[in-house]
């Protein structure tokens, strides 16, 4: 039988994605597609790549009747859509963040578990290939325990393209949450180590005049349950015209005991560097894969629960850390516990 899959908010352009992967397959019928902000709505229109169904929420909810629903609102919409799903009995899958506070999060949680729904985010980073094919190596030992991660996950800010919401009060929840929720996301996964204290976290205004309040500057130094170490650094500070194309966009460096790896989103592979070897390694990325997240979300509705790329407890993990490491950028608060 079909999953019915319905949309509700487009503000962000990477809801688009989940929505044509959706569209794609066998298994999914996209039933309806609501957007509440009325420019948006045109330009979704006049692009033709996805159809729009309603002009508001309720009216979608009270019309269509759909097994799950796929929210893209602006950030500090998203926590209320889906609770106000999931009180329905909906699955949710969402553009990341899930939401922007640690109580809508609570609620989001208590919801998923006592009524055995699914909660799907994503978060892409765990399809990557070169993340992957790190991964793998890890595992096989080719560094030993992983002691020290250092990551760059600066964007750029494109003002002109970027989507107003950012600027505005209460719609963008902060930059850690924001982009640091995929290193957050991936660093478990990756190492088999879990992220356990904060030692010290930063948001700050670098650059944007207006408003003066942004979070142009992030940047995170955190504690891994092996007493390792992490420093990110996620800043809005990328040039525009190569943010996405310099070879520190998403670069991961990873000190272990008998060595060192480094990969990058622009880079074709792993390198690695041994304590037996004089020469690098280079690891070839893993094969492609597109969409985990959405393929996972549809496994889990349908009850399985071995051999998924992302789980609803691991959104909802991820999704705690990130918050809790917003919130001591801003509170300025040091070794502040996770777990």
């Amino acid at each position: 039988m079909k999953i019915r899959l319905a949309f509700a908010g487009f503000r962000h352009a990477h809801i688009t994605e989940a929505y044509a992967l959706a569209r794609r397959r066998d298994d999914v019928e996209v039933v309806a597609a609501a957007e509440e902000h009325p420019p948006t709505r045109e330009t979704l229109r006049a692009g033709g790549q996805v159809k729009i169904t309603h002009e508001s929420y309720e009216d979608m909810f009270r019309q269509v009747e759909f097994d799950a629903l796929a929210v893209g609102d602006y950030y500090g919409r998203r926590g209320e859509v889906i609770i106000r799903a999931l009180e329905a009995g909906k699955h949710v899958i969402v553009d990341k963040p899930l939401c922007t506070s640690l109580a809508e999060l609570e609620r989001i949680a208590e919801l998923s578990a006592r009524k055995g729904l699914s909660v799907g985010c994503q978060l892409t980073m765990r399809d990557d290939p070169n993340l992957r094919a790190l991964g793998q190596a890890l595992a096989g030992g080719i560094i030993g325990e992983v002691h020290t991660i250092c990551f760059s996950g600066q964007h750029p800010l494109m003002r002109g393209s970027r989507p107003e919401w950012y600027f505005q009060p209460g719609k963008h929840g902060g930059t850690i949450n924001d982009i640091a929720i995929h290193a957050l996301d991936i660093i478990p996964p990756l190492t088999g180590r879990r992220i356990v204290s904060v030692v010290a976290a930063r948001v700050w205004n670098a650059r944007v005049s207006d408003p003066a309040w942004f979070q142009d500057g992030a940047q995170l130094m955190l504690r891994l349950d092996n007493d390792g170490g992490v420093l990110g650094d996620v800043s809005y500070l990328a040039p525009d015209r190569s943010g996405y194309k310099v070879p520190q966009y998403w670069r991961w460096t990873l000190h272990g005991e008998g060595g060192v790896a480094e990969t990058a989103a622009t880079a074709k592979g792993v390198t690695v560097y041994t304590s037996q070897a004089r020469r690098a390694k280079h690891i070839p990325p893993a094969p492609a894969r597109e969409g985990g997240y959405l393929e996972s979300f549809l496994a889990e509705i349908r009850g399985r629960r071995e051999g998924l790329t992302l789980t609803t407890q691991e959104v909802l993990t991820s999704t705690r850390l990130a918050l809790l490491v917003q919130r001591a950028a801003e509170e300025n608060l040091r070794d502040f516990a996770l777990e």
